[in-house]
């Protein structure tokens, strides 16, 4: 018996899929948010409202909507540099807590040397620090070919470990040596707090502002550079990669480490930024690097479109936060960033394969 339905890959992607997929997807989103809203008894119309005003309404709101996208840029950016290159890298969490505890360092070493220089160096360090953490990751994968899915992802459970044992498992230097009962991290002195920035009457953190310097330097690597040339190849066609004599084994390690570098440049943000400080606890139940991914995949891994999908998931955060309450639904924005996931990767299906059905004997084209 033949199934009435058949995916067809398709030979060219029509370029009116990289708007239509996620202008889709959100809707698809919404529509099925609505559905578990009116399960719970809750008017989905009303609901939404409140979060569109909570998010974007008034200055305040759009600060702390971009205040809650700065770090979900940066993680979105790692994962968009992998999976752009068809490498699945899962590990933008941990890569975001060593950049941390690498911009951590140098913020508090570099003290009184004037902000500017401890800006520049907690980047730097945090950039470092996230680059050599996936460059492990890179290694594994171009010399013995494992599975980076998994080794990134138990790399963000060993970098969390790494981080518990830095405050609350040891006298690093990281952790405050007056601290008593519920150890803490030093703090940075306020001198070392990165400014905001005034765009249009709105105080903007400084990491967004260099999180779309970041995706305008990424899109022109991709989109004008030989080496983004070269990683769209090994994306689509590894065998012809090799026959063309790309080095296969140092594009992955590069990509791996760039990633990482991103991710470590918003774990810099994260304490220069926010927290002024190493905070172990709150890093790891912030959820940034997973939240990435879905920023990447609705992105469609374009650079500058992660920071605009940032932006959204977001004002998501932002109105989460300043809804909560009894008659909020309790981890309604946890399940419509789920719901986004989910249906962005079902439309990216859409984009490389066309639905044929089959009836009467005869095939017609549906999607």
């Amino acid at each position: 018996m033949k199934s009435l339905f058949r995916l067809e890959r398709r030979l060219e992607q029509p370029k009116s899929l990289n708007w239509i997929v996620p202008l889709v997807s959100v809707a698809a989103a919404l529509v099925l948010g609505a559905i578990v809203l009116l399960f719970t008894g809750k008017n989905p119309l009303s609901t939404y409202w409140r979060i569109l005003e909570s998010a974007f309404a008034s200055g305040d709101s759009i600060e702390g909507t971009i205040r809650a996208a700065t770090p979900l840029a940066f993680t979105g950016l790692c994962a968009a540099i992998t999976f752009r290159t068809g490498i699945v890298n899962i590990g933008g969490e941990g890569q975001y807590f060593m950049g941390a505890v690498g911009a951590a360092w140098a913020g508090l070493f570099f003290a009184g040397s004037g902000k500017p220089v401890v800006i520049v160096m907690m980047v730097l360090s945090g950039m470092v620090w996230g680059a050599m953490y996936a460059g492990i990751a890179g290694i594994l994968r171009a010399r013995f070919n494992t599975n980076e899915i998994i080794v990134t992802l138990m790399m963000n459970y060993i970098a969390g470990i790494f981080l518990d044992h830095l405050i609350f498992g040891s006298t690093s230097y990281w952790r405050d040596p007056k601290s008593f009962g519920f150890p803490t991290g030093k703090m940075l002195t306020p001198k070392e707090y990165w400014p905001r920035v005034n765009v249009f009457g709105l105080e903007l953190t400084l990491g967004f502002i260099l999180a779309i310097v970041v995706a305008i330097a990424l899109w022109f690597m991709y989109t004008r550079t030989r080496f983004g040339y070269e990683m769209s190849v090994i994306s689509d066609a590894p065998n012809a990669a090799k026959y063309a004599g790309i080095p296969m084994r140092l594009r992955i390690f590069t990509v791996m480490a760039l990633a990482g570098a991103v991710a470590g440049f918003g774990g810099a943000s994260d304490v220069g930024d926010f927290r002024h400080v190493l905070d172990a606890k709150g890093l790891q139940m912030a959820g940034y690097g997973y939240t990435g991914i879905v920023v990447a995949a609705l992105a469609r891994n374009n650079p500058l479109g992660a920071v605009f999908v940032a932006v959204i998931m977001g004002g998501l955060r932002n109105a989460g936060f300043a809804l909560q309450g009894p008659d909020f639904p309790s981890g309604l924005v946890g399940t419509l960033q789920g719901l986004i996931l989910f249906t962005a990767v079902a439309g990216e299906v859409l984009t490389r394969y066309r639905i044929r059905v089959r009836s009467n004997n005869a095939e017609a084209v549906t999607a």
